[in-house]
């Protein structure tokens, strides 16, 4: 009994700390935040004289086109901040401090210095190590940072979480990149060596999934950027971090002439060189798929908990996609669709939907909690005809280019989040289908009307992707195998291909835990 109560006041100090932590470190203020809206006004801008021609015979529809390729996805953002004129309006999860999040950086400092106004929101949770940057970033008179629910505590932040867990562990994930409210770049990318194609040797790199859109649409990305700009959780980043000293200001430019120098930089700076997108753009030469494309996202205010239900993605997917009558073709990295979810697809299996699902394979995931959420549902969802394939890790030295079609090119790891409904309607964007994305985290994307489109993904599944992956199957005795087609023959793995015991008996002891609302 001794022992209860002691831990019992062992507890009430923990949680009197914490409390007390929290009440000496309150957030800023918000009032007296400048005001800002989108440039409208852009028409007589290089992107604008060029973009212009090609959008008036299409007054009602988007312009599109898919940047599979890490290294193009690059150069378009780096020569869409050289272009820009007027305006950069940026908005990302994960900003990285490595090669090419410096030369971004140093590209977003250059258009300040050219006289851009430059507005860059950043979910707080991925500019770890960037504080100093950042401040000095928006010390420039013509560049504003702002975060998304910001860490009071900078370090460790993991005291953020025990102090402030209900707004912390809600993030935004959308991502976008617009100049001068004529083209913008969506998709799942954020920015980092990893995403570009760009990691040292060994280190994981990303297939992914942007798309360019120039049109109508573009404005309607510009007015949900003002609205998150806006929102009760961006904070002006003068408000959270120091201001810069003399030499911080000076960081951003001489980080840039290191990154330079290193021999990684030089294949990126060729591909800022080669590539013809944003040139074909302003000669209007670039080929487009025109299409009808929606823009979805939720509510900023699901920062904070308190977005009606009607204001979610998800539900505006609902309303637009409709319920699937033929084909189903998803592509997410993190596949967590808990049991309603499984509930749901094996459903529309049995109304004869062909659903086909391509996730990363536990040895190419990067997160094995969110793994151990869709393992705890696989079975279920093979038995309900739901066919399954894995992403395998890709061994060094494999060319891996292009491998799964138009998900992205040199990945060892799934991170493109797409689907294809009917062979008729895609979405793409940043919404992964899991708990978090549906209830935590802030999403954007696309929903394009484009059967060209829908059907590259289709036929990824029937040729690409059966190469780029394994299938999971159920045997006749219930247990779980997978296949793999190497040179012409089927290879059958009777455990999860390319891992080990311990990894294994890991995730399974975290699909046991109840952590499916976190994932």
């Amino acid at each position: 009994m001794r022992a209860v109560k002691g831990f019992a006041v062992c507890v009430a100090a923990l949680l009197g700390a914490l409390v007390a932590v929290r009440a000496c470190h309150p957030l800023p203020p918000l009032a007296d935040r400048s005001v800002s809206a989108a440039l409208r006004d852009t028409g007589d801008t290089r992107l604008g004289r060029g973009i212009g021609p090609l959008v008036a015979p299409h007054p009602s529809v988007a312009g599109i086109y898919g940047l599979a390729d890490a290294r193009d996805a690059f150069a378009v953002r780096m020569l869409l901040a050289q272009t820009a004129e007027r305006s950069l309006d940026i908005q990302y999860y994960i900003w990285r401090g490595d090669l090419t999040g410096t030369l971004l950086f140093d590209a977003l400092r250059a258009a300040g210095d050219r006289g851009v106004r430059v507005r860059l929101l950043l979910d707080d949770n991925g500019t770890s190590g960037l504080d100093t940057r950042l401040a000095a970033l928006d010390a420039h008179a013509n560049i504003e940072v702002r975060l998304f629910n910001p860490f009071v505590i900078r370090s460790p932040r993991a005291i953020g979480y025990l102090t402030d867990f209900f707004r912390l562990n809600r993030r935004m994930h959308n991502k976008s990149f617009t100049a001068d409210n004529q083209a913008t770049v969506i998709g799942g990318r954020n920015v980092g060596d990893e995403y570009f194609d760009a990691a040292s040797e060994g280190a994981l790199v990303f297939a992914d999934f942007d798309v360019l859109a120039v049109g109508p649409v573009v404005g309607d990305v510009s007015s949900d950027f003002d609205r998150y700009w806006a929102s009760e959780s961006a904070y002006p980043v003068d408000r959270v971090l120091p201001m810069p000293t003399l030499e911080a200001a000076a960081e951003i430019r001489t980080a840039a002439s290191l990154v330079e120098r290193d021999p990684r930089a030089a294949a990126y700076m060729s591909a800022i060189r080669d590539s013809s997108v944003v040139a074909d753009i302003i000669a209007g030469t670039l080929e487009l798929e025109w299409a009808p494309t929606r823009m979805v996202s939720d509510d900023p205010a699901k920062g904070l908990g308190a977005a009606a239900p009607e204001t979610l993605l998800t539900e505006q997917l609902r309303e637009i996609i409709g319920d699937p009558m033929r084909e189903l073709e998803l592509v997410s990295p993190y596949f967590v669709p808990t049991a309603a979810g499984v509930e749901a697809f094996a459903r529309m299996a049995q109304r004869g939907v062909r659903i086909r699902v391509l996730v990363n394979s536990l040895a190419a995931t990067d997160v094995d909690a969110v793994h151990s959420g869709y393992v705890k549902r696989r079975r279920a969802l093979l038995d309900g005809g739901i066919e399954l394939y894995e992403m395998r890790l890709v061994p060094p030295g494999e060319n891996a280019d292009r491998r799964a079609g138009p998900f992205g090119s040199s990945g060892s790891s799934l991170h493109a989040k797409t689907f294809s409904v009917d062979r008729a309607r895609v979405f793409v964007g940043s919404f992964n289908f899991d708990p978090r994305s549906t209830n935590l985290n802030t999403e954007l994307g696309f929903v394009i009307e484009s059967v060209p489109i829908a059907q590259k993904i289709a036929d990824a599944f029937d040729g690409g992707i059966p190469a780029a992956a394994y299938e999971v199957h159920l045997s006749e005795t219930g247990d779980l195998f997978w296949t793999q087609q190497v040179a012409g023959e089927v290879i059958r793995h009777d455990v999860e291909p390319d891992t080990h015991l311990v990894q294994r008996v890991g995730v399974w002891l975290l699909s046991l835990l109840p952590l499916e609302p976190l994932l």
